[in-house]
């Protein structure tokens, strides 16, 4: 067992999910499901004084330790492979050539986010096509319980203590169930948002009233509110050195991800 301590990161953390200084680094963490529901019982006492509401805390309480999360989180070999490589093994032509279809049959669609948010279609497609092959497969994990796995993990707490946090708070709202499924680290909907993103771009793009990252219309448009709240500029380039590539590298820290997105969208959007 690992005590964690309270930093400036986890300070800006708490803020960030309306928490009170140091709400995200009492519990201990671990390596192993030995103390995960030691770990789940300190959690939920110290998420219950921050305001987390009784459903939030028994879906807590449900959660149980995932070997598959961790199994694939201590997996991801993919991001070490060459640009080259990495679009070989992802489909690259694939997506490009599923996209521009996607793009001429939502026309309509993507014309209302680009005026809405200045992303155009390109980026779009090609993280929808990366992440889940355009809606195709979103994971059959149960979202909470990976989270809580890494969130007791030792290898790092302080990310997916705030993603639980979220988590739960989206559960106490009533925009995730205890139910929900996902990837293997807890990711939703057709473009894979982690909770805490869901919370601060998630928006309801088609107009029904509430936000639900399985719709299309929904996980698209609170994609592009995730891209233009990481700096994008209508109008600006979107390749490696351009004004736009910042937004995509808020998108997922590995660079052959990044290029790969910058180069499928060029690619779908014709440029």
């Amino acid at each position: 067992m690992v005590n964690r301590r309270c930093g400036a990161a986890v300070l800006l953390a708490a803020m960030l999910v309306g928490l009170t200084p140091c709400a995200l680094q009492a519990a201990p963490c671990g390596n192993n499901s030995a103390g995960f529901e030691n770990w789940k019982r300190a959690f939920a006492s110290e998420a219950k004084a921050n305001g987390i509401g009784s459903r939030g805390i028994s879906a807590l309480m449900g959660t149980k330790y995932s070997v598959g999360t961790i199994r694939a989180d201590r997996g991801q070999k993919g991001f070490k492979l060459s640009l080259q490589q990495f679009m070989a093994k992802r489909g690259s032509a694939a997506i490009v050539s599923r996209g521009r279809q996607m793009k001429a049959q939502n026309g309509k669609l993507f014309a209302a986010l680009e005026q809405r948010y200045g992303v155009p279609p390109g980026p779009l497609l090609a993280i929808w096509g990366m992440e889940t092959a355009f809606g195709s497969y979103m994971g059959s994990q149960n979202v909470l319980s990976a989270i809580a796995t890494l969130a007791y993990d030792c290898r790092r707490p302080e990310f997916f203590t705030q993603q639980l946090y979220a988590a739960l708070q989206l559960i106490d709202s009533g925009t995730l169930s205890p139910a929900t499924r996902g990837a293997m680290h807890g990711e939703v909907g057709q473009t894979q948002f982690l909770p805490k993103s869901i919370l601060l771009y998630g928006v309801d793009g088609d107009g029904d009233g509430v936000i639900n990252l399985n719709s299309r219309a929904d996980a698209l448009a609170s994609t592009a509110n995730f891209l233009r709240g990481h700096g994008w500029t209508p109008g600006a380039g979107y390749q490696p050195g351009q004004p736009n590539f910042q937004a995509i590298q808020g998108w997922n820290a590995a660079g052959v991800y990044q290029q790969a997105i910058a180069i499928m969208g060029r690619q779908i959007d014709g440029k």
